[in-house]
């Protein structure tokens, strides 16, 4: 049976058809069409991408520890976060730099670009939100307003210690 070329997600504003391909969810996809304010991407800003990853693989690891999910779901996260730490999946970031919410809809995207990437990783399809889920594995324990300055941070220094190896 071919695969349909939309899947249908569901949010508490209702049902909505994301793109079969795409590893980014619902929420993502409702950003999109809300924030197109300068056209400039997150895609385009790679440290920022990596960081998120390197947060999200840390607090999913202190996650595990505290018992809130299994070693089963870590390897997923953890997977999908070196494969974004590694440069992969970077195109899943099209939201504008500029929205609402602050921040809100770039923490999820990486959180459903993750989950949809653990998910493929353990076996399952994206969308199968029993087995990874954004919101309640990839998210578990933070706040956007925790994860997004942290993950700044670390973009920043990201780009630091580029910057003064081609100084030096």
């Amino acid at each position: 049976m071919p695969q349909s070329s939309t899947r249908l997600e569901h949010d508490l504003l209702g049902d909505l058809a994301v793109p079969g391909d795409a590893y980014y969810g619902v929420q993502t996809a409702r950003a999109l069409g809300n924030f197109r304010i300068s056209g400039v991407e997150l895609r385009l800003y790679p440290d920022l991408i990596k960081a998120f990853a390197m947060v999200k693989r840390a607090a999913a690891r202190a996650n595990v520890a505290c018992g809130q999910f299994g070693p089963e779901i870590l390897a997923g996260i953890e997977a999908a976060c070196q494969e974004l730490a590694d440069g992969k999946l970077h195109d899943q970031f099209r939201l504008d730099v500029f929205q609402g919410g602050a921040g809100t809809s770039t923490n999820m995207n990486a959180n459903e670009v993750i989950a949809n990437r653990a998910l493929e990783l353990m076996g399952h399809a994206k969308g199968e939100y029993t087995h990874c889920d954004p919101h309640d594995h990839v998210n578990c324990s933070q706040s956007t307003n925790d994860a997004y300055p942290t993950a700044l941070h670390v973009g920043m220094a990201l780009g630091n210690a580029r910057l003064i190896a081609a100084m030096r």
